[in-house]
Parts: structure tokens; C-alpha cells; sequence
């Protein structure tokens, strides 16, 4: 019959290995808030202080960062900005207190092997413009401060170690990814002439095109987002002082890459689900909902629709094309035919038995190979419908 006692320390022992086990899987990373960020007007757009979660490095990736800047949207207009200011999209009162690590952030060596044991920062997404944002709205009480909270986060990230960093990666999913092209040469200034820095963008190159009515709907929505928030001014000087009196087209990564100086890589579908909900064919473009079933599941779209969903892959490719990224020795791409929105962040499709191949190769794979400069990594797969690989449900952030 066992002890008391022993009861006791198997129960710890128990009870340490789970936390080892979870903290192996990055299954529950607690949240820090920057408070001392609040004084500074680095605030979300309640007002509450910006927030992180961070799993420290080990071994010989103590001196190796990872910052990963989280996904949502973005909001254009008062409305729409008071809609989210009271969710985890605009208030840090209102997110998780722990969020789990996988894929790129993953604390597994089997699953994650070239980045399992560097500094992984999760940067939540609070202020709705891909951290661009400086301005107040006093008369509605909101808060548009992306620029200061990047900056603020930064700053404390570098104060905890990372302007030692032998190796950094600035990277980010969907409206994150974006933000992660918008500041990513910016990031490597900051960083010591030493270090190795290189961006990684999730889904985040949105196309500048029209949508199924002939209308400009995300170049409009874009424009108001870049006034609402006062985005220009920190949107890459490289790229505004080139637009003229259009500087807020600087929000689309076709016209930012061109003139880009630090190397990237970009993880994108050719058929981004959220492009295709949200740009080609948004509601306001499909009065008729025409679109409707199409969007759900490509499978239930016509001919005519698959035929404008082909046009569009072509566009897109087209802009990868005239951006540099094909022919860029210091950029690296993995296109995918998969109906698909951010990619990096989930085991399935980063490094598992389930996720998507293209060239015999998977993302966690080529992402590395590409940081390493193991291989030059131009991944680019065959029209939809061919690649039986990809996931059999939409993974749309």
C-alpha cells in the first residue's frame, strides 16, 4: 500500500511532468501585458495595454527570436473599430491568459526542428491596422495606436535580450503577415549589423485587384483603414515616396516588396480563401449572392466562377512576379494550391503527416531550408484542383 507521502510526491511528479509535457508542446504560453506601454500611448483601441506571450529559448537557440504577429482583420471606419474594441481584436482585457504554441511557434523538436528551441513571441493583434496606426478619436474613445504598440513591443523585446539575437525572424498570419512585410526592413534596423535577420509573411500578400463587379473594393477599404488610423506616415518611406499622391496604396505588398532590403519569405495559397471571400468576390460586389456557394467550397462553383478564380491565381502570381520575389536570390516562396488562409501556425499544415506538399517538400521544411540557405526555396504548385495534399477543410483565420 502506498504512503502518504509517496502519494504526495508521485502526485508532483505527475503534476511536473504534465507541465513539462505542455510546456514541450507549447500548449499554454501566459500572456504578458505591457502596462508601463499605457503611459507611453501605446495602448489598443480601448486603451488597455498591448500584450505578448513569450517561450524563452534553450540551448543553442537561447540567443535566436522569434516575434510572430497575430492575425484579425482590420477596421475602417468608427463603426466597425467600436465593434471589435470591446473583443480580443481591440481590448487586452479580453484575451486568453494563455494561448498554445504550434507549428512555426512550436516547442517540439520533432515537429518544429529548426525553430523548436528559439524565443517565440506571439504578439497579440489589438489595434485593427496591421500596427500602422497613430492617431485618437477622443469623441468615440478609441484608440489608434498600432505603430507605438510595434515600436513599444519591440523596444521591450530587445531590453529582454533579444538585441543579442544571433538569429531573428520577424513573421506574422493574415492582417499580421501583412504587418510583417510593412515592417520588416524596419526590424532589421533595429537589430545589431551581426544578427540574421529575415521576415516571414503568412498569407499576408493581399492583392491590389478588382473584384467580380469591376469594382475596387479592397483598394477603397485599404484607403479608409490608412486615413481612419493616420497609417501613411508609417507605412515604408521606400514605397510612398514612389505612389504619389497614392501613398496608402503602400498597404498592398506588390508596390512594398519591389524595394525591400531584407530577405522574406512569403507562405501564401494562390487561392487564399480570405482573397477570395473578401477581395474578388465580397458581399458588397455579389448583391445577388451568386458568389455565395462558391466561396463555402470551390468545388460548388460554376465554370465561369473556377475560370475568374484561375485569372485571379494569374494576377497573383503575376504581382509575385513584378515584386522581385521570383527572381530574388534573397527571397523565398511556398505557393500552394490549397483553399487556405495562414498556414505557419498550425501543426497540421506547418510539419505533420497531413500537411500540404509541393516539390516533395513541406512548409516547415522549406521555411528552414530557406533561413539556413540550405537551398534556394522557389516552391510553386500547379493549378487547383491537382494537389491531393492539401486539406480537405477551408483553414480561413
Amino acid at each position: 500500500m502506498i504512503s502518504g507521502r509517496l502519494r504526495q510526491w508521485l502526485s508532483l511528479l505527475v503534476c511536473v511532468l504534465a507541465v513539462i509535457l505542455l510546456k514541450s508542446e507549447g500548449a499554454s504560453i501566459g500572456i504578458t501585458y505591457l502596462q508601463d506601454a499605457v503611459a507611453k500611448g501605446a495602448v489598443c483601441l480601448d486603451g488597455s495595454p498591448p500584450a505578448y506571450h513569450f517561450d524563452k529559448g534553450s540551448g543553442a537557440g537561447v540567443d535566436n527570436w522569434i516575434v510572430h504577429m497575430e492575425g484579425g482583420g482590420w477596421c475602417e471606419d468608427v463603426p466597425t473599430c467600436l465593434s471589435r474594441k470591446n473583443t480580443d481584436l481591440g481590448s487586452s482585457k479580453q484575451m486568453v491568459k494563455q494561448f498554445g504554441f504550434s507549428g512555426l511557434l512550436s516547442g517540439q523538436q520533432k515537429s518544429n526542428p529548426d525553430f523548436y528551441n528559439w524565443n517565440r513571441i506571439k504578439v497579440r493583434y489589438c489595434d485593427g491596422s496591421s500596427f500602422t496606426g497613430d492617431a485618437v478619436d477622443r469623441a468615440n474613445n478609441l484608440f489608434f495606436k498600432g505603430n507605438s504598440i510595434w515600436e513599444f513591443i519591440i523596444a521591450d523585446l530587445l531590453a529582454k535580450g533579444m538585441r543579442n539575437a544571433k538569429n531573428a525572424i520577424l513573421s506574422g498570419c493574415s492582417a499580421g503577415g501583412l504587418a510583417s512585410i510593412l515592417h520588416c526592413d524596419r526590424f532589421r534596423a533595429l537589430l545589431p549589423a551581426s544578427t540574421k535577420v529575415k521576415c516571414i509573411s503568412d498569407a499576408g500578400f493581399f492583392l491590389h485587384a478588382q473584384d467580380v463587379s469591376g469594382g475596387k473594393h479592397i483598394e477603397e477599404f485599404y484607403g479608409k483603414v490608412a486615413r481612419l488610423h493616420g497609417s501613411v506616415k508609417n507605412l515604408p518611406a521606400s514605397c510612398t515616396s514612389r505612389m504619389g499622391a497614392r501613398p496608402e496604396l503602400c498597404f498592398f505588398p506588390q508596390y512594398v516588396v519591389q524595394t525591400m532590403q531584407t530577405p522574406i519569405f512569403f507562405v501564401n495559397s494562390a487561392y487564399d480563401s480570405w482573397q477570395i471571400k473578401n477581395i474578388l468576390a465580397p458581399s458588397a460586389a455579389d448583391k445577388s449572392k451568386a458568389w455565395k456557394s462558391c466561396k463555402l467550397d470551390l468545388k460548388k462553383c460554376t465554370a465561369a466562377q473556377l475560370k475568374t478564380i484561375q485569372d485571379f491565381r494569374t494576377q497573383f502570381l503575376s504581382a509575385l512576379n513584378r515584386a522581385g520575389v521570383v527572381n530574388s536570390p534573397s527571397k523565398g516562396m511556398f505557393i500552394d494550391s490549397c483553399y487556405a488562409h495562414c498556414q505557419v501556425g498550425k501543426q497540421i499544415q506547418w510539419s505533420s503527416d497531413s500537411s500540404p506538399v509541393v516539390s516533395n517538400m513541406k512548409i516547415a521544411k522549406a521555411v528552414g531550408d530557406w533561413y539556413y540557405e540550405r537551398s534556394p526555396i522557389k516552391k510553386l504548385d500547379c493549378p487547383y484542383p491537382c494537389n491531393p495534399t492539401c486539406p480537405k477543410v477551408d483553414s480561413d483565420s
